[in-house]
């Protein structure tokens, strides 16, 4: 096996109070739903496990499950470590977290990633697995924010009993 590992960190200006935020960032129910390729999770306290879709790396198959240690500061910081309960390989892992501060106009949000997954691939293969892997978390960043974005407004929607659009 060897290990590939790629990293994204984006920041944004989100109008949306940083309470709304926090609740979307902080439910491991909801997560799924805004989440593509991610299943589900199941939370334990401080320690989640998060279960992905099937994904095809260079013709690789996997479905990577893996364990987060959470450390949530309210409504401000969200850490997240990779740490298997004891006795578990896991193939696959986050670091990262998920920053919160008001700002005019909004909520500043700032997310670092950091993903390795262990693959029965050589070690020359790596700028391609990067070059994958890159791609796919830039396309689930993508599609998290367009989601995070239209859960915010039926949220704001909702409070003020006002219809949504279900155009985005």
């Amino acid at each position: 096996m060897t290990r590939f590992s790629a990293s994204t960190e984006s920041d944004a200006i989100v109008a949306a109070p940083r309470r709304a935020i926090w609740r979307a960032l902080a439910d491991p129910d909801l997560l799924p739903r805004l989440t593509p390729l991610l299943r589900r999770i199941e939370a334990d306290g401080d320690r989640w496990r998060w279960h992905m879709t099937g994904l095809e790396v260079l013709g690789v198959g996997i479905s990577p499950v893996f364990t987060e240690r959470m450390r949530f500061t309210p409504q401000s910081r969200i850490d997240y470590t990779h740490e298997p309960p004891p006795g578990v390989v896991e193939q696959a892992g986050a670091e990262g977290c998920y920053e919160l501060s008001d700002v005019p106009g909004g909520t500043r949000l700032t997310i670092r990633l950091a993903l390795h997954v262990d693959l029965p691939l050589p070690r020359l293969a790596a700028p391609a697995v990067r070059r994958v892997m890159e791609a796919t978390m830039r396309l689930m960043g993508d599609r998290f924010a367009a989601n995070l974005l239209d859960h915010l407004r039926r949220q704001e929607a909702a409070s003020v009993d006002l219809p949504v659009s279900s155009s985005v």
